[in-house]
């Protein structure tokens, strides 16, 4: 071939590199021990770091590298119940199922009842139990800046305490309800001392029963929650697991608690400044309004500011702040799962990021129609082929400091990272966790969520990692 024509040929195939590039995202692919890399440019590239998570039905919590190798495991005695962290001390923080389903103590999706702290050995340094036949810890927890924890819990209502709240007969299949609180524990050598507590039924409004105190006007009253609101998730027959709070963050700047509501579609903010006696009220705390909603975001139907047309959110997971210093610091992340999503066509999850419509004093402010915006997202992951991205149940994001997202579609196992643009570039399927569990709507290798440590990580720099544990 002379130089013209090695020069023609060569100017094509780069053409047709190109072009392939554009269709499909990518110019280069590398598979490593079960991690795809995918290359588009040489900006984005992924984060490089490990990655921690810990399938539903098995008893082990993982750490991989971004080859897909796992370097560290913890195994435990218990199924997760369902969060785990890697705290600054290398320790793994933990949920777990204090008890079989069935047995006792109540037994809706993402039951723990335990947390337990694991030293980098696998070593149970700390545990507290929250679970008996009246209450017990679920789904999520948050280790707050001075060493105490948040935890998720339902207690239960009998069909009596509910209708005296205004609960409408018709809406109690299970003849009791079991609706959220929030506790602070401070561990102690012994377990735990409950330092604060928010409980949603200190905060109710309805317009059912006229003889009830808490009957009011649920439109004028949007820091409250309305008893007899059902929607299209699993509360809609009127099931004992009532609100389902999923997730929990905590914004130390601001002390505010974020938590992600299933049962409503919507995520709540509340105030953390409170004593417990003024989060069971509606005064007092840093914003004035005790234990009372400061901001709610998702479903305005929950508060008749809007129609099925306005609804935002459909079964969402990992509410969470973008902590300071990353990219997009002080907006809110989390997965729209995309359960019973109105319209024709496949289901599709998104990854979505809002910024929250604070003031300069920190309130929140209302938008159009009276009700909390924002109307639009701030930046939104959608697979380009619906039904192509779409998990039903659990899930996850996290936003990277290179500013990629790390997503974790839980029900298939499968975690990837993707750029501002979406385009992906690593992408990991969790081969673990084929052991008998009791999420049968799940994938047998599915995870809550998958969170991303940066290679100075405390504690993790300063250890010897293998390439790989097996």
């Amino acid at each position: 071939m002379n130089t013209n024509a090695f020069t023609t040929a060569m100017a094509r195939w780069t053409a047709l590199q190109k072009r392939m590039a554009i269709g499909l995202g990518l110019a280069a692919v590398l598979l490593i021990s079960g991690a795809l890399y995918l290359w588009s440019e040489p900006a984005a590239k992924p984060y490089e770091g490990y990655t921690l998570f810990a399938p539903l039905n098995s008893t082990t919590t993982y750490l991989i590298n971004n080859d897909g190798a796992v370097v560290h495991q913890w195994p435990s005695r218990h199924l997760p119940g369902i969060a785990v962290y890697l705290l600054d001390d290398g320790h793994l923080l933990r949920t777990a199922k204090s008890a079989p389903s069935g047995r006792r103590h109540f037994a809706a999706g993402g039951a723990g009842g335990k947390v337990e702290e694991l030293d980098w050995d696998g070593k149970v340094r700390w545990g507290y139990t929250y679970s008996n036949e009246r209450y017990r810890q679920h789904h999520d927890i948050e280790r707050l800046p001075n060493g105490n924890i948040l935890m998720i819990a339902w207690e239960r209502k009998s069909a009596a305490a509910a209708v005296a709240a205004g609960r409408d007969p018709e809406l109690l299949k299970d003849n009791e309800l079991w609706p959220d609180h929030v506790i602070e524990v401070k561990p102690t050598p012994s377990g735990g001392e409950i330092v604060w507590k928010w409980h949603l039924w200190d905060h109710l409004v309805q317009d059912f029963d006229p003889t009830k105190e808490n009957y009011g006007d649920v439109g004028v009253h949007p820091e409250l929650v309305d008893i007899n609101f059902v929607g299209t998730m699993t509360n809609a027959a009127g099931i004992a697991d009532w609100t389902h709070i999923n997730a929990i963050d905590y914004h130390p700047e601001l002390d505010q608690i974020l938590l992600s509501v299933h049962g409503f579609n919507e995520i709540w903010v509340i105030d953390h400044s409170t004593t417990t006696a003024e989060a069971a009220g509606h005064q007092g705390g840093r914003y004035g309004k005790g234990g009372d909603i400061l901001y709610r975001w998702g479903n305005p139907r929950t508060y008749r500011a809007g129609g099925p047309e306005d609804q935002k959110l459909f079964g969402q997971h990992d509410a969470k702040w973008i902590a300071k210093g990353l990219p997009g610091q002080d907006h809110i992340l989390l997965f729209n799962n995309g359960l019973n999503r109105s319209g024709k066509g496949k289901g599709y999850s998104t990854v979505v990021e809002i910024k929250p419509p604070l003031d300069a004093q920190g309130n929140y402010v209302f938008g159009k129609r009276q009700r909390y915006g924002p109307e639009r997202s701030f930046w939104k992951y959608r697979a380009g082929s619906s039904g192509s991205f779409y998990s039903a149940y659990i899930s996850g994001a996290q936003r990277l400091p290179n500013g990629n997202t790390l997503i974790c579609n839980g029900y298939n196992g499968r975690f990837f990272e993707v750029t501002r643009r979406g385009k992906t570039v690593w992408s990991y399927t969790n081969p673990f966790g084929q052991t008998s569990g009791d999420d049968s709507v799940i994938k047998k290798n599915g995870v809550f969520r998958a969170e991303r440590y940066t290679l100075d990580h405390p504690d993790i720099r300063d250890k010897e990692l293998p390439d790989s544990t097996t």
